[in-house]
């Protein structure tokens, strides 16, 4: 029997990917409120969100329940969205000429079985001068990611190589996704 996928997120991203791969999908709003886990370990705390969001909406029977999350992790520290121009300039500062790690959590459940898996992802980035830094920070490119950027916009400009999956660094690692939502019954849907 084929399920149907419910997408529990509202990031225009993760509706490109699963688009991008001919898997159909609805949306179903989650109010998990993200403030509650305090976890610092970026692992721990990128499953907690996934799974808690993932939990938090109700499921029929025949849905497949995919939830997910991103955080960007430099030396260990969690870089979340940044609110203000200060917190974007300080975290590009900060990931300049240097390596991070960017985690996103998935989480998919059935009424029968659930999944919850993480993938990560290497970015180096080149040193980033300060009118390129003052330049971006003016944008509103910076303000709805986890580290204040985004590899699929104009945060693209400072990325100098990934060693990883590049889709884990958009917020979802779409191939490893695909897989995943075979075992529920899940295909990408050939077009016509």
């Amino acid at each position: 029997m084929t399920k149907q996928l419910i997408l529990a997120s509202s990031s225009p991203r993760r509706q490109e990917l699963l688009q991008q791969v001919h898997i159909p999908f609805s949306l179903r709003k989650q109010n998990f409120d993200e403030s509650l886990i305090t976890e610092t370990d970026p692992r721990k705390k990128v499953e907690q969100l996934a799974w808690n969001k993932g939990k938090d909406v109700p499921i029929e029977d025949g849905e497949v329940i995919l939830s997910s999350d991103t955080v960007v992790s430099y030396q260990g520290q969690i870089f979340e969205k940044p609110n203000s121009e200060e917190e974007a300039r300080a975290m590009m500062e900060a990931m300049s000429g240097d390596v991070h790690e960017v985690m996103t959590g998935v989480y998919i459940r059935s009424k029968e079985k659930a999944v919850l898996f993480t993938e990560t992802t290497e970015v180096e980035f080149w040193d980033i001068n300060e009118e390129d830094l003052g330049w971006y920070v003016k944008t509103q490119d910076p303000y709805d990611k986890a580290g204040a950027y985004g590899i699929q916009s104009l945060g693209a400009m400072f990325v100098k190589r990934i060693n990883g999956d590049y889709y884990t660094v958009m917020g979802l690692p779409i191939s490893r996704v695909v897989q995943e939502l075979k075992e529920f019954s899940i295909s990408p849907v050939p077009t016509k």
